[in-house]
């Protein structure tokens, strides 16, 4: 089975797939995170670059085409033929398009904008170093328009909302319940 968390940086997508991967049950579960699909060099001619205040090049991560879905798809569908469970979280996982036939269920992950934007501070500033006038200004200037133009349709695709402000264990159990609903509901059918 495959499950997705997509949703707005700092909604809880990661912090919901260990949650659910904890209580999965019996059998190997794969946990596959978007953050580590990016592409990585600007030369590459894949992804979406644009020069920083310094005029370096700076991939914008907002944009789905900054991701290698390609090689996702690949690991997803790996993953899929060893573990019973593969989760994917990230801005677009709802967008994974795996060959490999198998049950899936798509979960968006809610939470208001502003306690978005206040979880990534916490993360990325206060406890990572990263220069705070820097996160505002791209998140004013760019992430805030990013995520209505292509995170926030994604949520109509999905096949349940949760709110990322509950406690991840309350989620998960959201999350299964649901999904072991869908799949009852796909075998009367």
């Amino acid at each position: 089975m495959l499950v997705t968390l997509t949703g707005g940086a700092g909604a809880g997508k990661t912090t919901l797939a260990g949650a659910l991967a904890v209580v999965a049950g019996p059998g190997p579960v794969r946990v596959l995170h978007g953050d580590d699909y990016y592409f990585a060099e600007p030369g590459c001619g894949r992804g979406v670059w644009a020069p920083d205040e310094g005029g370096a090049p700076r991939l914008d991560m907002g944009d789905p085409r900054s991701v290698d879905e390609g090689r996702l798809a690949v690991d997803v569908d790996a993953a899929l033929g060893e573990a019973r469970v593969v989760i994917v979280d990230g801005l677009f996982a709802r967008r994974v398009a795996p060959q490999r036939p198998c049950r899936r269920f798509d979960v968006f992950v809610d939470l208001a904008a502003d306690l978005r934007l206040v979880r990534k501070i916490e993360r990325k500033c206060v406890a990572g170093g990263f220069p705070l006038e820097v996160l505002l200004r791209n998140y004013v200037g760019q992430r805030r328009a990013a995520h209505e133009r292509h995170v926030e349709p994604l949520r109509r695709e999905c096949d349940l909302v949760v709110d990322g402000a509950l406690a991840p264990e309350v989620l998960a159990g959201l999350v299964w319940s649901a999904a072991a609903e869908k799949a009852e509901r796909g075998r009367d059918s």
